[in-house]
């Protein structure tokens, strides 16, 4: 049960940072000045929270590895989708990639060690 609440934690965080995503092209203001890139933060923003809606709902492990993809996509979008020369733009994309790989990345090995929850199978290493 404590490993089960314990990813809950960090897939609430991945939810709210999903939502920050969405929004923070309007919030932070670079939305005139970037909207093409803005849509990869909307985008992004629905998918990290629909994934951690599944992630809070299910006990597979699937949906981490999206979001860790999702992650690390938001940590190089600024230079593949070329904003990186917008600052806020840049580091609103890095500081979410990274919290949410880093989110990810620690669920995954919180349910990989041999104290899961009862009735579950640790995963193979």
């Amino acid at each position: 049960m404590a490993n089960t609440m314990t990813k809950k934690w960090q897939d609430w965080i991945t939810l709210v940072l999903g939502i920050w995503l969405f929004f923070s092209p309007w919030i932070l203001g670079f939305y005139p000045v970037l909207p093409g890139p803005s849509w990869n933060f909307f985008l992004l923003g629905i998918a990290m929270v629909v994934f951690a809606a599944f992630a809070l709902n299910l006990r597979t492990l699937w949906e981490e590895w999206v979001n860790l993809a999702l992650g690390i996509w938001m940590i190089i979008s600024p230079w593949v989708l070329r904003f990186s020369d917008n600052s806020t733009a840049r580091f609103d994309a890095i500081v979410v990639g990274v919290i949410v790989a880093l989110m990810s990345i620690w669920a995954l090995a919180e349910r990989r060690t041999p104290n899961a929850d009862i009735g579950e199978r640790p995963l193979p290493h």
